[in-house]
């Protein structure tokens, strides 16, 4: 397959598209309307990266594994890598990633990631597993950054607005120069579950809802229609989006970004899993739309 093709899935009238690069969902339909945000380099030149083997910053765009530094772009590098379509059927396919000489000169372990997407006429599921293919305890985070248009039932973004499962803290880390997380917090404008959304609220960083007690939330727009999300094994949620663009990004994270002065290694950075080698880890997101009509 060519890096630049796409896997097209189809369940009744729902489809989705995923890139071999990346293993990033680039298309997603229910009920014949587009809900995935298309690329725009004016906004963000992207739709839905898969954040690995960090999520977000490391401190001077280096981790340090045993005393020695290596360069590590913001969320990794699984979204620039070529993945292996290892299967395809009309409704799912998968997705893998494993080591070379290059991964290891930047993050020094031996790992297969896998992703295998589910549609169904309402939803689409992505399963991540990631293993440990070597002989000592390998750090990682992970993560899923789709980005959905907004609005995407009509009306304008102020009518719309974000609905945690559970009551959530509305106090949320302030990101320090470099994308670092720092102690400072600010508040948010959520009141227990529901949290009214505008464009203005992402004029300087994203909302980062770190060990969130939901585990889904409900993306509510006019007119009754819904796009939820579900999730295992990832306990942190992050919304963003631009000033003015037309979409927002819910991301489901099992890590987060370096502490602001944090300089220690992978295996001490906050939220990092400790995955022993030969051994495998899942995560789960379930993104489904719900009800309403959708116009434009």
């Amino acid at each position: 397959m060519n890096a630049r093709q796409a896997v097209d899935l189809r369940a009744g009238t729902a489809r989705a598209s995923i890139a071999a690069v990346g293993a990033e969902l680039t298309g997603w339909c229910a009920g014949g309307h587009e809900l995935i945000w298309q690329p725009d380099p004016v906004y963000w030149a992207a739709s839905s990266p898969i954040l690995f083997p960090i999520v977000g910053w490391a401190r001077d765009g280096k981790i340090r594994v045993g005393g020695q530094a290596y360069p590590m772009g913001v969320h990794g590098f699984a979204a620039a890598s070529r993945f292996d379509v290892e299967q395809v059927a009309p409704h799912k396919a998968r997705f893998s990633l494993a080591d070379t000489p290059a991964s290891r000169a930047i993050y020094p372990f031996r790992f297969r990631l896998v992703l295998d997407y589910t549609l169904s006429e309402t939803a689409l599921r992505v399963d991540v597993a990631v293993g440990n293919e070597g002989d000592t305890v390998m750090p990682y985070a992970c993560g899923l950054h789709p980005g959905f248009r907004w609005p995407f039932a009509g009306g304008g973004p102020d009518d719309y607005a974000i609905v945690f499962a559970e009551p959530e803290d509305p106090n949320v880390p302030v990101i320090a120069p470099g994308g670092l997380f720092s102690k400072e917090l600010r508040r948010t404008p959520l009141d227990g579950r529901r949290l009214p959304l505008s464009s203005s609220q992402f004029a300087q960083e994203a909302m980062c809802f770190l060990n969130a007690r939901s585990q889904s939330l409900r993306f509510e727009g006019s007119g009754g229609s819904v796009i939820s999300v579900a999730t295992e094994g990832f306990p942190h949620f992050a919304l963003w989006s631009r000033p003015g663009a037309p979409f927002l990004s819910i991301e489901t994270w099992s890590g987060h970004g370096d502490p602001q002065g944090f300089d220690g290694d992978l295996y001490d950075k906050p939220s990092m899993i400790h995955l022993p080698p030969q051994r495998e880890s899942r995560h789960r997101a379930t993104f489904e739309f719900i009800g309403g009509s959708i116009s434009g």
